[in-house]
């Protein structure tokens, strides 16, 4: 065996142990060989906890069998394919995705889309334009006015229509 088929190898996930700071993997490598604690590098900011049957290629570094490290792994059971030139997307295997298409457009398609922010969440643009229904469990406050806890002024007993709300009531 040649020392570059010693140093990279291609090889399939069999085990992920997704508990430590730096992930470790079980891989099945070309010619049946099975190596436990495989230390998974990943791009900072990034990671994910690849299925049973994901590829990747590990280096052992000298061609030292004994200790191995994974610089990849992918799997293209549900790579998203036919991607424009210069666009990125993030998927999973139940078909959620984030894609940077070209033109500035982010394009996210999943089921339900959780949001959650310890203090707000803050959208800067000039219009949102929206379609389906709003259902909102809390209030809403609009120029000031608070939509649940708001008077009204020129309110009048029976069928007449009350005032408009009072500015920044609530």
């Amino acid at each position: 065996m040649s020392l570059l088929n010693r140093m990279l190898v291609r090889g399939t996930v069999v085990l992920v142990d997704s508990a430590r700071k730096l992930q470790a993997l079980q891989m099945r490598l070309t010619a049946g060989e099975v190596k436990d604690s495989l230390e998974h590098f990943e791009p900072y900011g990034f990671t994910s906890n690849p299925l049973v049957g994901a590829e990747g290629i590990a280096a052992f570094l000298g061609g030292d069998r004994s200790h191995g490290v994974l610089l990849v792994v992918a799997d293209r059971r549900y790579r998203i394919q036919q991607l424009k030139p210069g666009e990125v997307a993030i998927y999973t295997d139940e078909g959620d995705k984030v894609h940077f298409k070209r033109g500035r457009i982010i394009d996210i398609e999943t089921e339900t889309l959780n949001i959650r922010a310890s203090a707000a969440v803050n959208i800067e643009t000039p219009v949102i334009n929206q379609t389906g229904q709003i259902i909102s469990d809390g209030d809403q406050i609009a120029g000031g006015v608070s939509q649940i806890n708001h008077p009204h002024g020129g309110v009048m007993r029976g069928t007449d229509q009350s005032g408009p709300p009072v500015g920044g009531g609530g």
